[in-house]
């Protein structure tokens, strides 16, 4: 992992590299950017053995999908109240790594460094039978999880 510029996310990282960082780094935080509803019936990362819990913002909004106009507020907010500090690595995911890119290339350029998106996502991208979780991402790297 490199740092960031604050003009651009510092890059991809897959799901265990993920998990890694945020059991090797205090502050480390990761941000899932899905919907209400995915949050819900998909399930959502469990970061309960490392004393963390997920900060969960929506970067589309349910059900129309559009930008979530207070998304970078709410969430540099939330990191001020949960005294994460600028140098504290942002993992941010999604379904399967789209909108977390758009994240955090959006959190970079407001001014945040070490803005990462977690490649694959929670479930990753189809296989073959067009089912998600079996080929990348959190699920298919069998780290924890909750169904809420």
């Amino acid at each position: 992992m490199n740092g960031g510029t604050g003009q651009d996310y510092s890059g991809d990282v897959s799901a265990r590299e993920a998990w890694d960082v945020l059991t090797k780094t205090r502050n480390a935080t990761l941000i899932d950017v899905r919907t209400r509803a995915e949050w819900s019936f998909v399930g959502i990362p469990d970061l309960t053995e490392l004393g963390k819990d997920v900060v969960c913002i929506e970067w589309q909004t349910f059900p129309h999908r559009e930008l979530n106009p207070d998304f970078i507020d709410t969430l540099l907010t939330e990191l001020s109240r949960r005294d994460i500090g600028p140098d504290a690595p942002l993992l941010f995911m999604c379904r399967s790594g789209g909108r977390s890119a758009a994240a955090a290339r959006a959190v970079a350029a407001a001014g945040r460094d070490h803005c990462y998106n977690v490649a694959g996502g929670f479930e990753g991208g189809l296989n073959g039978e067009r089912h998600r979780g079996g080929l990348s991402g959190w699920k298919a790297q069998n780290l924890p999880w909750v169904q809420t």
